[in-house]
């Protein structure tokens, strides 16, 4: 029996993390093509172009819509569900915004983190752009939330094993409040805060300055910096 070959498209889509000193947030575009949900907030993502590397093609995402070059990137996962462009609304979009023959779209999610201060520079198809809070991420097209779930899962496992990816997310000086905020923003679950200086102090990677915050309406606090060069040399005696 011949088998059952499809039209299937491979596409990228990209869960941008962001940290506002209060909460985790992720980077979403607003889709302006098609009916019905045309406005809904999603990831941001494109087919990928004829003849272009994947990794290319979540780099050429990421230029479009923040103006970075560069940004360090993770592939995550492969995302192939034959259900993943069902509903009417997102074949709506696919066929205006894309107009292929498209019988299957599966797509490879990379994660990257964005200090959240960082300018940013759109020229993408997708006019608006906007941080939202992990708490309030609204109803997406395709399974972009299971996505931005998974994605968070992923985050999870990266600060167990891999700690220095949180210097990525908090400015280059900070205080013990920031980084014990942006902790708890990732777990989603209140950390004590004398547990956390005493986890901190066990960090020789996180290093104290002679420097205090400047123009804040409260005690001005210690700053901190992130000490890359202890950090690699501590990994390397493990």
């Amino acid at each position: 029996m011949s088998p059952n070959f499809i039209h299937t498209y491979v596409s990228i889509d990209c869960v941008v993390f962001g940290f506002d000193e209060k909460q985790l947030t992720i980077l979403l575009v607003q889709r302006n093509a098609g009916t019905g949900e045309s406005k809904a907030l999603k990831l941001p993502g494109s087919l990928i172009y004829n003849e272009e590397d994947v990794d290319d093609a979540a780099q050429r995402v990421l230029f479009e819509l923040t103006g970075i070059k560069k940004l360090p990137l993770k592939q995550f996962k492969c995302f192939a569900s034959p259900d993943r462009a069902s509903k009417q609304e997102d074949r709506l979009w696919l066929d205006k915004a894309y107009k292929p023959d498209i019988n299957r779209l599966i797509t490879v999610v990379y994660i990257a983190l964005c200090k959240i201060d960082r300018k940013l520079t759109n020229i993408s198809r997708y006019k608006h752009s906007e941080w939202r809070s992990v708490n309030s991420i609204p109803h997406m097209p395709f399974d972009h939330n299971l996505i931005v779930g998974e994605s968070l899962g992923e985050i999870r496992r990266w600060v167990e094993y891999e700690p220095a990816i949180i210097s990525e997310l908090l400015p280059q000086k900070f205080t013990i409040s920031q980084l014990h905020k942006l902790y708890e923003a990732i777990y989603n679950r209140f950390i004590d805060i004398r547990n956390f200086h005493k986890k901190v102090a066990t960090m020789p990677y996180i290093v104290a300055l002679d420097e205090k915050e400047k123009g804040v309406p409260h005690r001005a606090a210690r700053l901190y910096k992130f000490n890359k060069k202890e950090y690699n040399k501590l990994k390397s005696n493990l």
